[in-house]
């Protein structure tokens, strides 16, 4: 009998295919997010009281994003040896492409539905995601604005 694949091994297999080419264009977009998040005085007055260090996954590349006061403190680009992090939001470089579109289609617009998709994972201490939700949010939409030709 086979074995049926999990949305996780599936995710994995697809972050395991994807193109060098494709990871790298959709990092560049990324790593606008410091300037993108320290100029925008309305989120950063919605992440005031938060304080904490997550990763984001882009396909193979991880990324480590330490937030204080609402203010991106760091952004710093792995592969990392035995560092913490409080949670993770893993995705395809697809994934991260077809959300930061200006307008994304449907199922491709929001971190839930990504991961409803199998397209994102999220793990690790939901507490603090969920309790500043729409900030995380907001702040992984950012590249948005860059991102048009991606």
């Amino acid at each position: 009998m086979a074995e049926e694949r999990t949305s996780f091994d599936a995710h994995a297999a697809d972050i395991a295919e994807q193109d060098p080419g494709e990871i790298e264009q959709v990092v560049r977009a990324f790593e606008h997010l410091p300037k993108l998040a320290n100029d925008d005085k309305d989120l950063i007055r919605r992440g005031r009281y938060l304080a904490v260090e997550f990763l984001v996954g882009i396909g193979r590349v991880p990324f480590l994003v330490l937030v204080r006061e609402g203010k991106i403190a760091a952004l710093e680009r792995g592969p990392f040896l035995m560092r913490s992090w409080r949670f993770a939001i893993r995705g395809s470089s697809q994934a991260w492409r077809r959300f930061w579109q200006p307008v994304p289609e449907p199922g491709w617009h929001d971190l839930f539905a990504l991961t409803k998709r199998g397209a994102a994972s999220i793990e690790g201490d939901l507490l603090p995601l969920m309790t500043h939700l729409q900030y995380v949010k907001d702040l992984l939409a950012l590249p948005r604005r860059v991102a048009s030709g991606v």
